[in-house]
Formats: structure tokens, C-alpha cells, sequence
């Protein structure tokens, strides 16, 4: 686990178009300093700022998206994800329209950018989230939870009436290095059957096969999947950055079975309410130890 908190070496500029508005949208990612967290800050309205936090989920119909003062960023959980996937805990994300830009409707080109630039660390210790009770949201056979455990790990299980998904699970330690090669990659996916009524509700404007993995009766529209289970492994991408929204990494096993963004974020607020069942701690370097922070 990381013992430091990180932001990135140089500013990232990025652009592309919103999936649900089709809008096109630049995008800059800037270090920040310690302690600042992810803070959104639309550069169109005054770089009016809104922090990447669970009280400001507004809505999560198909996407997730913030809202502060009335002023909205949609789509945010793609991005959110890579950064909680590869340990970035202070950054301002800078952008010029509502939505977070779609890419190729994963964590890829985050990733990559990220990458090229590199990582840095910050001096200042890393707070985490140590789970010492369960927490769960259920709602029918929707289950999402986070539990006690020594490491960061998780659980995903999806089942779909569709021949090319069915059903699928993954479980997976969660370390920067298995975000990248398992998880970071996966593709968003849609139904064509879904594709009118999507449109006559003013979303996905902007979709198409170059940005999600798009099923039709038969199967899959593309030409390939990136893996087998590329489905489930866009669910768990979708968890992780909605649980960010919490606001420090966790120490625990997220479970999530046939959940999504509505799940996903009232666990994250259920996790912020109930501070007696985990406490906030920081990690030493090379030693098991747990050393509750000050703060």
C-alpha cells in the first residue's frame, strides 16, 4: 500500500466529447498540494470548483454525476476511477463544459497520460479507510458492501439476460498495478435496444462503438472485446469511482453484486455516516502496523 500522498509531475491538457451531451470538452489535469483531494473546477464559469465528494452526487441515471450550487459536471466516475486506481489523491481536474469527456469509454487514455507524465510523491502521509465492521446497502437482489480485510480488494458479480455476457464475477486485490492491467482498460457497454429511449431522455449523444462496447440481439457489435469478461470489469471500474467519492482510499473487500451508480454512491455516503465502523489511519513503510492519524 502507498505510504505517501501522490499528485501527478506536470499538467495533463486532454479533449474530447461528452457521452450523454456530445458536447466537445477540454480537459487539463493540474497538481495540487497536499490535502487538497480531487476538486473539479469549471473553467467556463469562473473556475467554479466542486470537490469530488459523496454529498455532492446529485445524480446517477446512467452516469454520476456532481452538483454544487446548481452548477453540474456529469460523467465523472470514469476519470475518478483511474485516479483512485492508481493512488492519486490530489489533483485539480480543470474542464470547459459539464462532462467529463467520454475517450474510449474506459480508463485508458487517463491512464496513459498519467503515465507519461508520472506520479509523484507529496510529503505528507496517506490517510486510509480501515473497514472494522461491515457496511452494506441492499436492495432486492442489488447488494453493495465493504468489509473487513488486511488489503484492499474486491469483488464484482454481474448477471445479464444477454448471450454475450451472462453471468461473470471477478475478485481482485487492488493495487495500482493490477488497475492497469485489469481494470483501467475495460470499455462502458449499451444496448441498441436501449439506444431511442436513451435519445428521447437527451442522453448519449455523443456514444458510439469508437467509445462503449455496444450489444445488439446476436451479440457484440464490435469487432473484439479486450477480455472475456470486459462487462464485469467495467462494473468494478464504475465501483471504484464511485466509492472515491468517499474521499480516502480503503483498507477493505468492496463487494458489489448486480449493482450500479445508485448503489455504488449510497454505499459511499453510508460509509461517510458511519464513522464507528472504521477509523482513519495512516500506513508505515515496510511494517504491518496500522498508526491511527492525529487528525
Amino acid at each position: 500500500m502507498l505510504k505517501f500522498q501522490r499528485t501527478i509531475s506536470e499538467e495533463i491538457p486532454l479533449q474530447g466529447i461528452g457521452l450523454h451531451t456530445g458536447y466537445p470538452v477540454h480537459l487539463n489535469l493540474v497538481p495540487a498540494p497536499v490535502n487538497t483531494g480531487i476538486i473539479f473546477r469549471r473553467t467556463d464559469l469562473k473556475n467554479f470548483e466542486i470537490e469530488a465528494r459523496r454529498e455532492h452526487v446529485a445524480r446517477v441515471s446512467y452516469a454520476t454525476t456532481l452538483m454544487k450550487k446548481g452548477v453540474m459536471i456529469s460523467t465523472v466516475e470514469h476519470l475518478l476511477s483511474s485516479l483512485y486506481g492508481l493512488g492519486v489523491d490530489n489533483l485539480f481536474i480543470d474542464l470547459d463544459s459539464m462532462e467529463v469527456p467520454i475517450m474510449d469509454g474506459s480508463g485508458r487514455r487517463f491512464m496513459e497520460e498519467i503515465d507519461k507524465v508520472g506520479i509523484i510523491e507529496q510529503d505528507e502521509l496517506r490517510e486510509y479507510i480501515l473497514i472494522q465492521e461491515p457496511i452494506e446497502i441492499r436492495q432486492d437482489d442489488k447488494v453493495a458492501g465493504v468489509y473487513p480485510d488486511s488489503t484492499p480488494k474486491a469483488t464484482y458479480i454481474i448477471d445479464f439476460a444477454h448471450n454475450a455476457i451472462g453471468r461473470q464475477d471477478i475478485q481482485i486485490g487492488l493495487t495500482p498495478e493490477s488497475y492497469r492491467e485489469e481494470i483501467g482498460l475495460a470499455r462502458t457497454f449499451g444496448f441498441i435496444s436501449d439506444v431511442e429511449y436513451l435519445k428521447r431522455c437527451g442522453l448519449i449523444r455523443g456514444g458510439s462503438t469508437e467509445n462503449a462496447v455496444v450489444l445488439d440481439e446476436s451479440g457484440v457489435v464490435n469487432d473484439h472485446l479486450r477480455f472475456p469478461d470486459e462487462f464485469v470489469r467495467h462494473k468494478l471500474l464504475d465501483l471504484l469511482g464511485d466509492i472515491s467519492l468517499v474521499g480516502y482510499p480503503i483498507i477493505g473487500h468492496l463487494y458489489a453484486e448486480k449493482a450500479g451508480h445508485a448503489i455504488h454512491t449510497a454505499l459511499a455516503d453510508k460509509i461517510a455516516r458511519l464513522k464507528n465502523r472504521y477509523r482513519v489511519c495512516t500506513i508505515l513503510d515496510r511494517e504491518p502496523a496500522l498508526t491511527e492519524s492525529a487528525s
